[in-house]
């Protein structure tokens, strides 16, 4: 019954913005970590972002720090991803994921959504 959906994924051009959400049911959302990871085809999954579920401690992997943007609406049950200026590099597949404790999205031991496809190119 865990639900997690992403949207937003899509062509852009490289230095363009995209906003990636995450919709989540069947979890008492505001108590769950929540995080970004993201792979691209012949290269191990990478960590993004993730976000305590009160909103605080955002932490960026430092090849995205300064351009993405993590946070959530707990109103809305609802992760997001702000990407700006984006890279041919940040092509990937992104995925959300959820967990009862920030050490868990770490390791990647919560649900997992779908994932969005994110192609940067000219």
């Amino acid at each position: 019954q865990v639900q997690l959906v992403e949207s937003g994924g899509g062509l852009v051009q490289p230095g363009g913005s995209l906003r990636l959400s995450c919709a989540a049911s069947g979890i008492t959302f505001s108590i769950y970590a929540m995080g970004w990871y993201r792979q691209a085809p012949g290269k191990e999954r990478e960590l993004v972002a993730l976000i305590t579920g009160g909103g605080g401690l955002p932490t960026y992997a430092d090849s995205v720090k300064g351009r993405f943007t993590i946070s959530r609406d707990n109103t809305q049950n609802t992760l997001y991803l702000q990407m700006n200026s984006l890279k041919p590099g940040d092509t990937a597949v992104y995925f959300c994921t959820a967990a009862s404790t920030y050490r868990a999205i770490e390791i990647g031991e919560g649900y997992w959504g779908q994932g969005t496809q994110v192609t940067v190119s000219s």
